[in-house]
């Protein structure tokens, strides 16, 4: 069998255990066999495939964990405007309860409110929902 049909096996089997997997390291990888196998057709010697496989694997892996590295962090689920569409929206706090809690009409329901930990000084009006934590929203004055 050629080099290059075994890198491509490789190559097809990394792309594989990606999918079953759901990490993007292991396509990436798969991307380096594939170029060792180009190199094969070119007609390069094993040693210089190797060394095509393992430039382009550390290569592509090192891009993509920099990359990561430099995104924000993203936020938990319960504040993330994206999973959570309440998030963002506001309600009207009428009046606040000595455990530093209120209750409040939202959505058509009987909803909890508590301030969020920035806010300090609970005023009653307009506020907009920053965390949703189970039943309870946590909201700051808008």
């Amino acid at each position: 069998m050629a080099d290059s049909t075994i890198w491509w096996l490789v190559a097809g089997a990394a792309v594989v255990l990606e999918l079953l997997s759901g990490t993007i390291y292991l396509l990436l990888l798969g991307a380096s066999f594939a170029a060792a196998a180009i190199a094969a057709h070119l007609g390069a010697q094993f040693p210089l495939q190797l060394i095509v496989a393992a430039t382009i694997g550390v290569c592509t892996v090192g891009i993509w964990y920099f990359i990561r590295r430099r995104r924000p962090a993203e936020l938990p689920a319960r504040a993330n405007r994206s999973v959570n569409l309440d998030i963002g929206e506001t309600l009207l706090v009428e009046s606040w309860q000595n455990d530093g809690t209120a209750t409040v009409r939202y959505r058509g329901a009987q909803w909890l409110a508590m301030p969020s930990a920035a806010y300090t000084n609970p005023e009653t009006g307009i506020h907009r929902v920053t965390e949703v934590i189970g039943n309870r929203l946590v909201v700051e004055k808008a």
